[in-house]
Parts: C-alpha cells; structure tokens; sequence
C-alpha cells in the first residue's frame, strides 16, 4: 500500500506541474517507475520504446509543432530527431546523482556527421541553451564538456580550450562509424561528472553544482538516434 500511494503522489506532482504550464509530449511516467525510481541501484527506463511518457519539450521557434522534430522508430524502438528547429525534449523529473546509459547513433541512410548532446542537471527555466553541463554528442567529439549558462566543472588545464574556455576536450576520440550505434554511460556523483564513450572514460569534472535538474536530448541541426535511454540513481 505504502508503494502504490507514493507512486500516485508522484504521478499527482507530475500532473499538476503539467497543468501549470510545461508542455508535455505525452503521458506521465509509468506507475511502476515512479513506486520504485529513487531507490539506490533500481535502474529506471526513462524511454518505454512506445511514446513519450515522462518527457516534456522545448523549440526555439515557438510555432514549431515538436511532432515534426521528434518521433519514434517502433522497431527499434527508438528516437528519431530531425534536428531543426532547435531545442530538446527533457525529463519531466529532476535527477541528482545517477549513471545515465543511453545508445545514439546519426542517419544510418545518410551517413552524415551530426551534431547533438546530452544535457546533465538542466536548471532554470527553458531556453536555447539552458543552464547545464553537456556531454558532447558531435561527430569526433563525443566525450567532450560544454559548461552553458555558467554551470561550473573544473577539468585538467591541458583539456581547457584556450579559446573556448567552457569547452573541455576528451582525451581520445572513440566512436563507431558514423550510422552505428555507440554506448554512452554519464555518471553524476556529487561533483564529479564522468564521461564514458563505448566503454572507455574519455573525460572526467570536479567540482560541478550538486543540484536536482533534468536530463535532456538536444535537437542541433542534424538527424540523430537514441535508445536503451535509462538511468541508475545513486547515493551520493
């Protein structure tokens, strides 16, 4: 019993922070993932593979309809993103601390490099960009830091672009030709942020703000795929 109520409180606050305002792409998340979704170790499937539960959306261009940016491929049960106008969708819960896992992969019929990302501990209101550490997802870079907003990370001199300064470079590069699928595993512990590219930790920051914030899929201009989207809570 005591389960199901919290599951139902959570759907609730989902429920009313939709009818405040956030626009969703679809339903809430799913009851059981709400019952059992900070527990330490549980992972969690923040992509059921069907729809867009659990996600909200925003696009630069304000008369843009998000259906025309995202979609779902129902055989592999993944996200289809155009790329223009941009934008992101996000999680409509804050996550902390947590291993993030996802697969993308750029047009396998086109073959073209991309550019995309994955935004860590969003804040702030909804805007292109908003506060949050990215984990690089262009083509070459992925691994990379991007600090938007002022989020702060602090990362080895040598990795600090001279000319960019809140642009950090991965140590290698490590991705799959273009149109396969590659492995991202994002850790967020306390103020360390990791970055795994394929299985091989490419970057690695101190120090980051240790703040409750969403977790978003960046639309930057290229068609780009994810799946397997799911995240592990940790303790700090």
């Amino acid at each position: 019993m005591t389960k199901i109520l919290y599951a139902l409180s959570i759907l609730a606050a989902l429920f009313v922070v939709t009818s405040g305002g956030e626009r969703s792409c679809a339903s809430a998340a799913a009851v059981d993932d709400a019952a059992g979704g900070f527990k330490k170790g549980r992972e969690i499937r923040l992509f059921n593979g069907r729809d867009f539960s659990g996600w909200t959306y925003h696009l630069s261009d304000p008369k843009a309809r998000w259906q025309d940016v995202w979609s779902i491929d129902p055989k592999e049960r993944a996200i289809i993103c155009k790329g223009n106008p941009a934008g992101y969708i996000r999680t409509m819960m804050p996550y902390t601390n947590y291993i993030f896992r996802l697969q993308w992969r750029f047009s396998p019929v086109t073959k073209k490099a991309g550019n995309s990302g994955v935004l860590l501990r969003l804040t702030g209101p909804d805007k292109v960009w908003p506060r949050s550490v990215e984990a690089q997802l262009q083509s070459g870079a992925a691994g990379d830091f991007w600090l938007i907003d002022g989020a702060p990370l602090d990362t080895p001199a040598e990795r600090v672009d001279k000319n960019t300064p809140r642009h950090r470079n991965r140590t290698k590069t490590n991705e799959k030709p273009i149109g396969e699928w590659n492995d991202y595993e994002i850790t967020c512990a306390g103020g360390r942020i990791t970055l795994k590219v394929n299985g091989e930790v490419l970057n690695e920051g101190t120090n980051a703000e240790e703040v409750a914030g969403f977790i978003g899929l960046q639309s930057e201009g290229s068609e780009i795929h994810f799946r397997n989207i799911r995240l592990t809570p940790l303790n700090k």
